[in-house]
């Protein structure tokens, strides 16, 4: 939606940034679990060279947290996911998947725990409140679950840790990546976390008190002026060079973690309990049908991200689909991933790739398509 349509309805929320981001140049907003979110500040090309080069702020309040407490939080967390949480520190985060009895993805969130007993999971575009409610009423554990007044940005780029000093001191330095830090900034309540969705050097800034969003966000703002800070949104290039999931886009409900290759945030080996464990070990023991892949494509720079599941074909036959793809100006090369049959994901091999009616190549190749160990993301400021 374009400026015009702003604001229209009640049943689309604003975040509490929402008018700094206007101020600042969003063009263009979409929907994310039911909240506005800028999607537009100018040239994506420009966006994404301002986030390798120095940093981007972006409003990524639509991911939502699902907040649980209780005497047997921790049990009903484990509950919820397949990832062994037995190490889990209090101070930690860790990116999990929460899957159906089916083993079906429901949500890959990154879980932060903030206490014994508190934890937040901070959500990609699915409903998982109310599945962490359902799941609740029947579970015989001593669980309270809500939506807290919590709103994260992403501060990210090889530059976030310097402004990160800039605002709250040097011990910041220290925070390690997928640690948070429970802090205060000139009154504002915070928590930060070293994570992001960008495969870049970044912070998550996760406000406790919206009536204070357009106050934070001067504040960044700021303090990143000699850095060279833009306002931004989330890079389509850099995840997808980084291989990164969408959810909706690269899976699904109806995409298990094995198809993904995420089959070591799957515990199957010890003794915990979590939904969906038993169809997991049977998906393990049959073996999977079809399995995600990095492709190149040949053909001219794409103008943007697709907005459809391009149909991947072999001789004719369909055997997948194009999940995301996106033209990468550092790389010169159109870049794709998809899901496809196991039996001609292996690399080198030559695909067809059915585009607007035209057949265009595609090739299978490594992912992610840049920095692939995520030195990046991990290296000590």
């Amino acid at each position: 939606m374009t400026n015009k349509d702003f604001g229209f309805g009640t049943q689309i929320r604003k975040s509490p940034y929402f008018a700094s981001t206007v101020r600042w140049g969003a063009k263009d907003f979409s929907v994310y679990n039911h909240m506005y979110i800028p999607r537009d500040f100018g040239s994506s090309e420009q966006n994404f060279w301002n986030l390798i080069n120095d940093a981007i702020l972006c409003d990524v309040a639509v991911e939502r947290q699902v907040e649980i407490t209780g005497p047997d939080a921790y049990k009903f967390i484990q509950l919820l996911t397949p990832r062994d949480l037995s190490k889990l520190s209090v101070g930690q985060c860790k990116y999990v998947l929460i899957v159906n009895n089916e083993g079906g993805i429901i949500n890959d969130p990154v879980l932060l725990r903030l206490n014994e007993n508190h934890f937040w999971l901070s959500l990609a575009d699915s409903d998982v409140l109310l599945w962490a409610q359902g799941v609740a009423v029947n579970s015989g554990l001593n669980v309270h679950i809500n939506e807290p007044d919590v709103s994260p940005l992403q501060l990210q780029g090889p530059k976030s840790g310097m402004i990160m000093t800039k605002l709250f001191g040097e011990s910041i330095q220290d925070l390690k990546y997928y640690w948070l830090r429970e802090l205060d900034l000139d009154g504002i309540p915070l928590v930060v976390s070293r994570t992001g969705w960008s495969s870049e050097l970044g912070y998550e800034i996760y406000l406790r008190d919206g009536s204070k969003g357009s106050e934070l966000w001067e504040k960044i703002m700021k303090a990143g002026k000699e850095f060279n800070l833009k306002p931004g949104h989330t890079s389509s290039i850099r995840r997808i060079e980084g291989a990164m999931l969408s959810y909706h886009a690269d899976a699904d409900i109806k995409t298990n973690p094995f198809e993904l290759g995420l089959g070591r945030l799957v515990n199957l080996d010890s003794d915990i309990s979590f939904i969906g464990k038993e169809s997991l070990k049977a998906i393990k023991q049959k073996g999977i049908n079809r399995i995600q892949i990095g492709l190149e494509l040949d053909c001219n720079p794409l103008k943007g991200p697709n907005t459809l599941h391009w149909p991947v074909k072999v001789d004719g036959q369909l055997i997948g689909k194009i999940t995301s793809a996106v033209y990468s100006p550092r790389l010169e090369k159109n870049i794709a991933l998809a899901m496809v049959d196991v039996n001609h994901s292996q690399l080198a091999n030559e695909l067809d790739i059915e585009i607007d009616d035209m057949l265009i190549k595609g090739t299978v190749v490594q992912k992610p398509f840049f920095d692939p160990k995520k030195e990046i993301t991990k290296k000590s400021l």
